[in-house]
């Protein structure tokens, strides 16, 4: 009868280890899929860049990136996202510090600075459109308009994930599931800067050039 009690003791244990590892696994499979997002969002930048870099010459008689680019907002925007990328490392941690409180509040701070960037940006765009320089105008301006548009929309995307997030962490706390999700969050904001960076670079350093 004991060994028999014994048995039925053991048999919820082994249960309970199997669903730990399969909530694990899970983790594991979601996290691998961020992964493989983020290498075709490689591909698709590449491409951006790479055809922007063919067309930024084909302006059809228009104006250049030279005559209307206005590099002190640029910056100005350079600057705000990359301090982002800062913010969004203290959330992480804050996060590894079991702070709730502060995770929270270093990702609304970081929010309102992506706002910030998009708000700047839509302003360049409008500026641009203005001056004659529409995502019709010519090759080029597609082009600038296509790779950069494009970088917003990812950013717009993620402030909205970051929003959900924080309305997550506000109901749950800190978990497995939330800290998985702002660990790929902070990585798809470390992305982004990079990816800005090269935009920065090749689309505004070396317009003006």
């Amino acid at each position: 009868m004991a060994h028999s009690s014994n048995r039925a003791v053991a048999a919820p244990s082994h249960g309970d280890g199997h669903g730990h590892e399969g909530h694990h696994d899970l983790e594991g499979m979601r996290m691998m899929g961020f992964w493989i997002f983020l290498i075709t969002d490689c591909i698709l930048f590449g491409s951006l860049f790479a055809t922007y870099v063919v067309l930024s010459g084909n302006t059809a008689g228009g104006p250049t990136g030279a005559e209307l680019f206005e590099m002190l907002g640029v910056i100005a925007e350079t600057f705000i996202l990359l301090t982002s990328s800062f913010t969004s490392g203290l959330a992480v941690l804050c996060m590894n510090k079991g702070d709730r409180k502060g995770l929270i509040v270093w990702l609304a701070i970081t929010v309102l600075l992506g706002a910030s960037f998009i708000t700047l940006e839509i302003t360049e765009f409008v500026n641009l459109v203005h001056e004659g320089a529409a995502i019709s105008t010519s090759a080029s301006w597609s082009a600038f308009f296509t790779l950069v548009g494009t970088h917003g929309l990812h950013v717009s995307v993620g402030l909205v994930w970051m929003i959900a997030i924080m309305i997550q962490l506000g109901r749950h706390g800190i978990n497995s599931v939330t800290r998985r999700k702002v660990g790929i969050i902070s990585l798809y904001w470390h992305f982004l800067d990079v990816v800005w960076i090269f935009v920065f670079t090749i689309v505004y350093m070396m317009g003006v050039m």
